[in-house]
């Protein structure tokens, strides 16, 4: 884990202390803690949006409450966690899920399946 992912866990489990254990807004620390132990790009966005309130876990679980009210069966409200990730991304301006590590399309360097012939360096 690099520093700006250290930053941004410590400043998650700083808002969590301040909410109860376990509760959504807890649970929305967890699942960006998730996030930025796994993507230091959205781990550095996280980390500067942190720092303003508006921004802050409790009202991101806003935003995944609403999206739950929305689609309330009786007295029952569900949201899945790719919801919820797609949620936490949008409100948080971070990049799809999976899209940092895309690999890149083959170069003029790559054959033309796109691997590299070994046999060229010898």
């Amino acid at each position: 884990m690099n520093d700006i992912q250290v930053k941004a866990i410590q400043a998650i489990k700083a808002q969590q202390a301040k909410v109860k254990e376990r509760s959504p807004q807890w649970i929305v620390g967890e699942q960006l803690k998730d996030i930025c132990m796994a993507e230091p790009q959205s781990a550095e966005l996280v980390a500067q949006d942190l720092t303003v309130e508006a921004m802050s876990i409790t009202e991101a679980e806003k935003k995944i409450k609403v999206f739950a009210d929305s689609r309330r069966v009786g007295n029952f409200s569900c949201v899945t966690p790719i919801e919820a990730d797609r949620i936490l991304r949008e409100f948080y301006g971070l990049p799809a899920a999976g899209a940092a590590a895309q690999p890149s399309a083959p170069t003029s360097a790559d054959g033309p399946d796109g691997k590299i012939n070994l046999l060229d360096f010898l």
